[in-house]
């Protein structure tokens, strides 16, 4: 069995990433494409709707720092006073399966994993406009102003890492922009030394 492939997936808040891993996964399986979203683990308190498990493992500090002391993540950084990580045996287990696997982490995260993997793909995701991320931000009726702000200002320093990654996708028509990003996951398959591994017995075939 072929092993997975790891790709990394990161946008400022309201950047849209969620939504478009989340429409990516089928979008990949009509190809033949078997994917997984991580899921990471974080302190912060889980939001209205949020499941354990499911958008996140959520521990307190004391064990997640217990997690770091045993090696256990990939990657983890420190967001807004939270701790986010990603896990490190999960994430093998679902590679060495040969799925794909996509890790939703933001640049401080993505240059562990660089440091860690020597095939990885990035892909940032960035809004068409600082007035259409704010919308976004305020759309979610969840933060007050001064939280927005907040927010905006992470997001400036997030977006001005954008160019240590692989691919830049501009999020401004959604499905333009996930189209763009399945053409990530799908070009590598169509590669001549994949074909060749891939295909062996038909190209010997048709070389015969």
């Amino acid at each position: 069995m072929n092993s997975g492939h790891l790709y990394i997936l990161s946008a400022p808040s309201g950047g849209g990433k969620s939504s478009l891993a989340n429409a990516l996964l089928p979008r990949l399986a009509a190809h033949g494409i078997t994917a997984s979203l991580s899921v990471s683990y974080t302190t912060r308190a889980p939001r209205q709707g949020e499941q354990d498990g499911v958008h996140y493992h959520f521990v307190d500090d004391a064990t997640f720092t217990r997690m770091i002391a045993g090696d256990a993540f990939l990657e983890h950084a420190q967001v807004f006073d939270r701790h986010y990580g990603t896990g490190r045996a999960r994430t093998q287990q679902l590679l060495d399966a040969g799925h794909d696997v996509i890790l939703d982490i933001d640049w401080q995260g993505a240059r562990q994993v660089r440091a860690r993997f020597d095939h990885v793909r990035s892909i940032f995701i960035l809004p068409p406009s600082v007035t259409e991320l704010e919308r976004r931000l305020r759309g979610r009726s969840q933060d007050d102003d001064a939280v927005i702000a907040r927010r905006m200002q992470a997001a400036r320093s997030e977006m001005s890492h954008y160019d240590e990654y692989d691919q830049l996708i501009i999020n401004d028509d959604f499905a333009r922009a996930l189209e763009q990003l399945a053409a990530v996951f799908i070009a590598p398959r169509t590669a001549v030394d994949a074909q060749q591994k891939n295909h062996a017995r038909l190209i010997a075939e048709l070389l015969a």
